[in-house]
């Protein structure tokens, strides 16, 4: 079996390090602008804190996509999901292939496979990934100053993980929650 060498695992971080640096369209409730790794990073907690929540679904395997998805953008940046293309799509696949293509054959194909499952998003672990990766972006924008937000993300909070929740009992509560979230947060901005 083909394992890693001490110097492709070292390359390997170093090439993904760059999402500590990524900067997303969001900040967080101190201000700092959020990096692609913190994303990734809470995506994953929560995976992991809701695994009771979640019946008959492969928690550990949701939590390796949560970690994982983003990292072509350690190549192509950020690009908010407002503003995403087919062809910005199209180049991350490739730039994730890029970076896969370092690892030792059976983790490449691993990860490539688990990568397939989550774009084809047809398998219940796939849309959880889904859904929670939205959740967290609208939950991180409802922790942030309201003052950060575009004009169209006042109608996109409450409709941007809607129909990814959908046949998740928790994650539609957790949905429901994070609108009400929303609207108290406008409503009190537009009092001031």
């Amino acid at each position: 079996m083909e394992k890693f060498s001490a110097e492709q695992f070292i390359d390997f971080l170093g090439r993904i390090e760059k999402l500590k640096s990524v900067p997303r369209h969001c900040v967080t409730a101190d201000g700092v602008v959020e990096n692609v790794a913190a994303h990734s990073w809470r995506t994953a907690v929560m995976a992991y804190l809701m695994k009771d929540e979640l019946e008959d679904i492969d928690t550990d395997k949701v939590i390796r996509m949560c970690l994982l998805h983003d990292i072509g953008e350690a190549v192509t940046g950020d690009i908010p999901t407002f503003e995403k293309t087919e062809e910005h799509e199209e180049v991350e696949k490739q730039a994730v292939d890029e970076l896969l293509k370092s690892l030792p054959g059976p983790l490449y194909q691993e990860i490539t496979a688990l990568f397939e499952e989550m774009d084809a998003q047809e398998t219940k672990e796939a849309r959880v990934y889904k859904a929670l990766d939205k959740l967290e972006a609208v939950i991180q924008h409802n922790q942030s100053d309201i003052r950060t937000w575009l004009p169209l993300e006042y109608d996109l909070q409450k409709t941007y993980a809607a129909e990814a929740v959908k046949g998740f009992p928790f994650l539609e509560r957790l949905q429901e929650e994070s609108v009400k979230e929303t609207e108290r947060k406008i409503e009190e901005y537009s009092r001031k």
